[in-house]
């Protein structure tokens, strides 16, 4: 069994609790131990700050889409705004002291097993993508499905 689901949300600061409690419930009725659940939803917190700071231009809206898959959750935040100037990587080289901004990503990085950023061919706007391996609580519901 897996779980997906995809969002469209407002680009306002609302909106960040709701992505975040919905991946809290879906982690939690999957049987998600509650640590990596917990580091899942500080990471999609930061990425859904992010584009609501940072994602303006063109649209008034970002999308959340996670999914569930074997052992691995994989979530990609996207935006409208300007998107990640050329060459941006993860890890960045420069300490988080002397960075104007990224110090999200950076956790981001911290709490996930991968990350990816990029910008949305043709069109501009931020991708963040990060995955992590899941771990279950005993009696798992994803377990006992598959």
């Amino acid at each position: 069994m897996s779980i997906w689901w995809s969002l469209q949300l407002r680009r306002e600061a609302a909106s960040v609790p709701l992505a975040r409690r919905l991946l809290i419930g879906a982690m939690e009725s999957a049987g998600v131990d509650a640590d990596i659940s917990h580091e899942l939803s500080v990471a999609l917190t930061e990425a859904c700050a992010n584009a609501v700071q940072h994602g303006g231009g063109r649209s008034q809206v970002f999308q959340v889409t996670a999914s569930m898959l074997g052992d691995t959750c994989r979530i990609e935040v996207t935006d409208g705004g300007p998107g990640f100037p050329e060459g941006a990587a993860i890890p960045f080289t420069e300490p988080p002291e002397l960075l104007p901004c990224g110090r999200g990503l950076r956790l981001i990085e911290a709490l996930s097993d991968r990350v990816r950023i990029g910008n949305q061919p043709g069109s501009g706007g931020a991708v963040v993508t990060f995955d992590k391996t899941l771990k279950w609580r005993e009696g798992a519901a994803l377990l006992q499905a598959s």
